[in-house]
């Protein structure tokens, strides 16, 4: 089996070719967001921290939002930054243009205002959208794939249908070298004892 995707810089397969406009703080949420919406082919990355937290609670915000810059569905990324929060949006962009995909940085209190940030970040990342829509996919072999499942919203037909039609899709890829995440794993609960079983050491089991 196989798949069609894009080859990123840092070795990674993405099946999207993205640009992802992440925000480093709440307080610039709504320019990611107004960007996005002027550039087809962007996606917004918002979220609710970024400042009046700890250290460590920051730290984690940063190690988050680089990771998710280098997720292979984005062929480039856009910091939108308000200029004052506590995570460093430097940092931020740096982490991630160590993945050698293009990183360009809009501050909204340095270049003057939302207005003008919006109207900036859109110009940069239409020029990024630009270029990424000159790649091609190719073809992959499965054992390439890294697939992420998370619980959306449960009902009473999760148990019945939907959780058991997400094991057997990540068997499958499992069984062609490919790889799933949990990305909530509180939806083990009832079934720890037969993930444990399919654990590929005891250690493993153990965590």
């Amino acid at each position: 089996m196989s798949f069609r995707g894009y080859r990123r810089q840092d070795g990674s397969v993405g099946t999207r070719n993205y640009v992802g406009i992440i925000s480093t703080v709440s307080c610039a949420n709504d320019v990611a967001w107004w960007i996005s919406q002027e550039v087809k082919g962007s996606v917004p990355f918002v979220h609710g921290q970024g400042c009046g937290q700890t250290q460590p609670d920051r730290d984690q915000v940063t190690r988050t939002l680089i990771s998710l810059g280098w997720n292979p569905n984005l062929a480039g990324v856009l910091i939108v930054s308000l200029g004052c929060e506590a995570v460093l949006a430097d940092q931020i962009a740096d982490g991630i243009a160590k993945s050698d995909k293009p990183v360009e940085m809009v501050v909204i209190q340095k270049i003057g205002g939302a207005k003008a940030a919006v109207a900036r970040g859109a110009s940069l990342a239409q020029a990024m959208v630009t270029k990424a829509s000159k790649l091609r996919r190719e073809e992959f072999a499965d054992s390439e794939l890294v697939l992420g499942v998370k619980c959306g919203a449960s009902d009473t037909t999760s148990g019945l249908a939907a959780n058991p039609a997400a094991g057997a899709t990540c068997d499958l890829l499992i069984d062609n070298g490919g790889t799933c995440i949990f990305g909530e794993t509180t939806e083990f609960i009832g079934t720890e004892h037969i993930l444990t079983r399919r654990a590929v050491t005891h250690q493993v089991a153990e965590k």
